[in-house]
């Protein structure tokens, strides 16, 4: 693996972690900025017809992929973050587009969602399944 694409693995992993990290606590503990619910709060889910109670098992799901995707070794497990990643946000995607949000909605999503193909597109073969290796 070059030196070029380990700092691009790691740029976008560090970012893509730091994103999942902050989103899923603010999720999980249903953070409020300036008295109205955040973007990936409780108004945010409510509005695109999901129950509350996806933002406890969202955000739980975010910070054990991001711990799955910083610890080393455990392959597999990290197979299962990314995908993960990717499920969840291709589904906040499309569910934006189901509810008629404007495109500027999904920037955050589409965002998160390359830097999870970017990252597991140039993952060090040590973060590799044998059969990807």
């Amino acid at each position: 693996m070059s030196k070029r694409n380990k700092i691009i693995y790691w740029i976008a992993t560090i970012w893509l972690s730091a994103g999942m990290l902050a989103t899923g606590i603010q999720q999980l503990l249903k953070v409020k900025l300036e008295g109205v619910l955040s973007p990936p709060g409780e108004y945010g889910i409510t509005h695109l017809g999901y129950p509350v109670y996806f933002l406890t098992i969202i955000g739980v799901w975010k910070i054990l992929g991001v711990i799955a995707l910083l610890i080393p070794k455990f392959p597999l497990l990290k197979e299962w973050a990314y995908a993960g990643f990717f499920f969840l946000l291709t589904g906040a995607i499309f569910s934006h587009i189901a509810v008629g949000d404007p495109a500027g909605e999904n920037f955050p999503a589409v965002l998160l969602l390359a830097l999870t193909v970017i990252s597991w597109y140039l993952r060090p073969p040590g973060r590799k399944t044998s059969v990807n290796q």
